[in-house]
């Protein structure tokens, strides 16, 4: 563990989800890793950090860059379709992903990596600027930088911009309630569907990410969405697919958005081959027949992947062709067009039409 923090720095801010032990080290109590740390030490998410008798956030106020984005590619297909999000993200994250598709920012240990610097009003403000309708903490978990995410989507929300999390699932009960407080929707990764890929692969666990998906469904008006990226050997098989599918059916509802997307070989697992885009297809048939209504396919071109069909009269009322809309056949409200069916998500006017541009930004401090 780290020993470099420097109390300070203008970008290091107490937090309030630690404890202290009877052996003198203090316990980090955001995630379910309970990191017990000595003076200077560093948790398994490198930015959060013991400094005198207190667990500090070490990355207030930094990122590694800032991007436009459509609001499909989190992805989220059920809120504010066609409409532009501002991307952002910090360094390390609380879990440790063999196969991790951003890991030169979750894994990263240099602080350095941290090169924008964005108080909450200046980002809030910029997204306003961008005419984006919502901006996202994504390319590493949120959960680690909780106190940086929760002022965000403050400051968003007194300008009518909302907030997603896109996020692992992987936190402890009360932080957990109080972040999806500032939160109004969310990609949940599902990483699989078995406690030892949780285990051997991500070296975490899979039913604290149940509890948190339960939570969400159960317990809030947070929207959410689940994604599963299926890799080749690991955690594509159709009986885990069909366990997966059923419990979501079961313990979620047929109405959960569910993607499966395709993996390419990176960070410790590039031995492994890329996603058969027949993969895909074959666990979207397992889903829907198990219940599911909106199950979609990502990262391959595959049009009736991309496509929202009304449950009420089988109109295909959504067609995405990657991140672009084709059609769309909704309601301001979110109604199809055809027949009146409620298709469940989060509308509140016409689809945009960001389409699949990305904007990179650069952030004045202040």
């Amino acid at each position: 563990m780290s020993t470099d923090i420097d109390p300070a720095d203008r970008h290091t801010v107490p937090t309030s989800y630690w404890r202290e032990l009877d052996d003198g080290r203090i316990q980090c109590d955001v995630c379910p890793r309970a990191c017990r740390l000595r003076e200077g030490q560093r948790g398994l998410c490198f930015v959060r950090g013991r400094a005198g008798d207190r667990i500090v956030l070490t990355s207030y106020g930094r990122s590694s860059g800032f991007c436009v984005d459509p609001i499909e590619k989190k992805p989220l297909n059920h809120f504010l379709p066609g409409t532009p999000v501002l991307s952002f993200g910090t360094a390390g994250c609380n879990l440790a992903c063999r196969f991790c598709q951003n890991w030169d920012i979750s894994k990263s240990r240099e602080i350095d990596t941290l090169a924008d610097a964005a108080s909450p009003e200046a980002l809030a403000r910029t997204a306003e600027r961008l005419g984006c309708r919502s901006v996202a903490f994504t390319y590493n978990d949120p959960t680690i930088f909780i106190e940086y995410a929760a002022d965000v989507a403050d400051a968003c929300r007194e300008r009518g911009i909302r907030a997603v999390a896109v996020t692992a699932g992987y936190i402890n009960p009360r932080p957990r309630r109080d972040f999806y407080r500032h939160m109004d929707a969310a990609n949940v990764d599902l990483k699989a569907f078995t406690e030892r890929f949780y285990e051997k692969v991500t070296f975490a666990r899979l039913g604290v990410v149940l509890d948190t998906l339960e939570y969400l469904r159960h317990e809030t008006d947070v929207w959410f969405e689940i994604t599963t990226l299926l890799i080749p050997g690991h955690n594509d098989s159709d009986a885990e697919i069909d366990a997966e599918t059923r419990w979501i059916a079961e313990h979620l509802g047929p109405d959960v958005p569910l993607h499966f997307t395709a993996f390419h070989p990176d960070f410790k697992m590039r031995d492994v081959p890329p996603t058969p885009p027949a993969t895909l297809r074959r666990a979207r048939r397992i889903a829907l027949g198990n219940g599911l209504r909106y199950v979609y396919t990502g990262n391959v071109h595959d049009p009736d992947g991309g496509t929202t069909s009304c449950p009420g009269c089988g109109a295909a009322v959504v067609v995405r062709d990657w991140y672009v809309i084709s059609r769309y056949d909704l309601t301001p409200d979110g109604l199809c067009v055809h027949c009146g069916h409620s298709i469940p998500g989060r509308y509140d006017g016409p689809a945009g039409n960001w389409g699949a541009r990305r904007l990179p930004v650069r952030l004045a401090a202040r």
